[in-house]
């Protein structure tokens, strides 16, 4: 039996994405910089498991107790948020001794943009 779950399709109304689809001109400097912040934050496998983990949490948002379990060290997974967050990928919210998570929708619409076709981006 498979755990798989289908996110839904966010619609990017109000998003500001950071670059432009990638088939619609070249980026200019400052785009690919930004762009690849976010990938090169997501080209490690950790980082990419604790996105996935917060991203797919249910409420859209997970304590770092919930999502630490990723076979490395705690120090090193709160370094693995840390260039996550430094990112722009995960926003974090203090709350007594623990720390949340969340991937702004936002944030997932405009790279979801980045990624499309000019042709089906409209």
């Amino acid at each position: 039996m498979s755990n798989t779950k289908v996110l839904p399709l966010l619609e990017a109304q109000g998003v500001e994405p950071c670059c432009p689809p990638l088939t619609e001109r070249p980026m200019n400097a400052d785009e690919a910089e930004t762009a690849a912040r976010m990938f090169k934050a997501l080209g490690d496998p950790v980082r990419l498991r604790l996105f996935s983990a917060v991203a797919s949490h249910e409420g859209g948002e997970a304590c770092v107790c919930d999502i630490s379990d990723v076979g490395v060290s705690q120090p090193t997974v709160s370094h693995h948020l840390k260039k996550l967050k430094e990112a722009g990928l995960l926003t974090s919210e203090r709350r007594g001794t623990w720390v949340y998570y969340r991937v702004e929708p936002s944030v997932l619409a405009a790279m979801g943009q980045l990624l499309t076709p000019a042709a089906a981006a409209t």
